[in-house]
């Protein structure tokens, strides 16, 4: 976690030095987009399967996850080599090579982790959803590599998806679980998770799309400004009155 963050803090220094220096920031912004990605690649690696594996123990018996294992080093360095190409040159055939490689390994990885027994569990299926958005962003930027679809359909994968999804995942667990409450997606919960997922599908097909690129991405900042500002109306309440005691 640690060296992920220095590397994040590395990509914002490259970001202000490359400004000064060559007047874009083409560099620092990959080094720092990359490095969000490996904290939801290694966060999401342990709290997704940790999670599904609980409740489908208790609420739907049958095929469990696959466990933390040399599969997911495996996925994690390749990753780490395939955002390096794509950092240094991200329109190499080298570099969409490795991409589309990492791509099929994220597939499978979160094939292996029962996603798709989790359909009654809101809380348990958007991590996995969240999570789909990191093998689709990695085959996009290979397609871009390649020179078929814009570098921008797949950093909104990754950006507006994976980490923007990801990001609302663990909060609304997380604030439901720390403050005592019962581990249930209510339906406005879900409607912050359906508001995240069209603004990140709404932007990447804005780019896949230039003709209609100026209506998706006003629905897609429509929708992204609609699941924080739903967060802030639902957990906002939650956040503020603390934990609750659990019954003598």
């Amino acid at each position: 976690m640690l060296a992920v963050l220095t590397v994040f803090i590395m990509g914002n220094a490259a970001f202000h030095a490359e400004y000064i220096l060559t007047g874009t920031v083409d560099f620092g912004i990959r080094i720092g987009i990359a490095a969000a990605l490996i904290l939801v690649m290694l966060i999401g690696g342990r709290i997704i399967p940790s999670f599904t594996r609980n409740w489908l123990v208790r609420e739907n018996p049958g095929r469990l996850p696959v466990a933390f294992a040399r599969f997911d080093i495996l996925v994690l360095a390749a990753s780490g080599i395939a955002l390096v190409f794509w950092i240094w040159s991200p329109e190499a055939l080298l570099t969409g090579s490795a991409l589309l490689t990492v791509a099929a390994l994220h597939t499978t990885r979160l094939a292996r982790w029962a996603g798709d027994r989790t359909y009654k569990d809101r809380l348990v299926l958007v991590l996995h959803v969240a999570y789909a958005f990191v093998p689709l962003g990695f085959l996009l930027l290979a397609v871009a590599a390649f020179g078929f679809v814009a570098q921008s359909a797949g950093i909104h994968a990754w950006t507006a998806g994976a980490i923007g999804m990801m990001t609302l995942a663990v909060m609304t667990r997380a604030s439901l679980g720390h403050t005592g409450r019962v581990l249930v997606a209510s339906a406005f919960t879900q409607t912050i998770y359906a508001a995240a997922f069209t603004a990140a599908i709404m932007r990447i097909c804005a780019a896949l799309e230039p003709r209609w690129s100026l209506i998706l991405s006003i629905v897609a900042g429509l929708a992204w400004t609609a699941a924080f500002w739903l967060f802030a109306i639902e957990y906002g309440p939650i956040l503020c009155t603390g934990r609750r005691k659990s019954p003598a």
